[in-house]
């Protein structure tokens, strides 16, 4: 700042800039985003593990237009009764396969042995745990929302067990036994259903299902994990006006975030080449910032 912009006018009475009017109406309402994004989800929903790349980076590069809610839709309350004849799924062992396939195609790491040996037979409990942070610790949901993915799809634990969702809310740095002993309760169930009932009333029957609306609640539905000029294109015709990109955090900010990140979430983040990701990476990361390790023969990188 200049020295005649800290002047001070003896006439005005004004320290630094004095060319405004006397008196003038002001504003400071911050404005509202008028447009809601609702994501439709189960911590695990192989697709919606595909997704995380292209979900990441159409949040980190618009969501200054939109809210994001996240419901969670229930995908298996048991196994009594089940039935997905679309995937030809029927029993435990069944779900290896079609997320093997899942993993292959999006190049998200998947390893799904667990159905075979130690199969979930719900994916209840993480999502009470889910809806108990969102009550207790607002804003630590969705961290707990990733760190059970990796936990499940890349690392083969099993999500539906207390001692498993107990360490996971635990490396959170939350209190494990606390909120997972909450999520047993009536009560979180019935948090669980307020989401069931909202997710019924936006006619959602398949996930990943976005869904982008204005105030008076219309909007375009996206169903399944789609590229992401779909997604742009949605929030373009709901907005009425093309969109203008936010600039993507550095690779050194993203790191922080604490999570595992993979090539493919590095590639689509960053517009980076599979075959130029390691050099990338090292010429965005200090050295002794991070560690890399392989997983189904892709490439993560985590901060040390």
């Amino acid at each position: 700042m200049s020295y005649e912009s800290m002047m001070c006018d003896l006439e005005t009475g004004v320290c630094g800039a004095s060319d405004e009017e006397e008196m003038q109406m002001v504003d400071l309402k911050r404005e509202e985003k008028s447009i809601t994004m609702y994501y439709v989800t189960d911590p695990i929903c192989s697709h919606c593990w595909a997704l995380e790349p292209v979900l990441h980076r159409f949040i980190d590069e618009y969501g200054h237009y939109f809210h994001v809610e996240t419901k969670m839709g229930g995908l298996l309350a048991s196994w009594e009764g089940f039935s997905d004849g679309a995937n030809g799924i029927q029993k435990p062992s069944d779900v290896a396969e079609h997320w093997r396939e899942v993993g292959e195609h999006s190049r998200m790491p998947i390893d799904g042995s667990l159905w075979h040996d130690h199969p979930i037979l719900s994916s209840y409990p993480p999502s009470r745990v889910y809806k108990v942070i969102q009550r207790m610790v607002p804003g630590k949901e969705q961290a707990f929302l990733r760190h059970a993915r990796e936990a499940v799809f890349a690392l083969n634990r099993n999500i539906g067990e207390d001692d498993v969702l107990i360490k996971l809310v635990d490396e959170l740095g939350l209190n494990g036994k606390e909120i997972v002993e909450a999520a047993s309760q009536q009560s979180a169930q019935d948090l669980l259903e307020e989401d069931f009932e909202a997710v019924a009333q936006l006619g959602v029957r398949g996930f990943p299902t976005i869904i982008i609306v204005n105030k008076e609640q219309k909007g375009i539905k996206v169903v399944g994990a789609r590229a992401l000029d779909t997604y742009v294109q949605a929030l373009q015709q709901v907005l009425g006006d093309t969109p203008k990109p936010k600039k993507i955090k550095a690779l050194s900010h993203k790191i922080q975030e604490g999570h595992l990140l993979f090539s493919k979430e590095i590639e689509v983040l960053y517009d980076v080449e599979q075959q130029d990701v390691e050099s990338y990476v090292r010429s965005e990361l200090q050295e002794n910032t991070y560690q890399t390790k392989h997983i189904f023969n892709e490439m993560a990188i985590q901060r040390v």
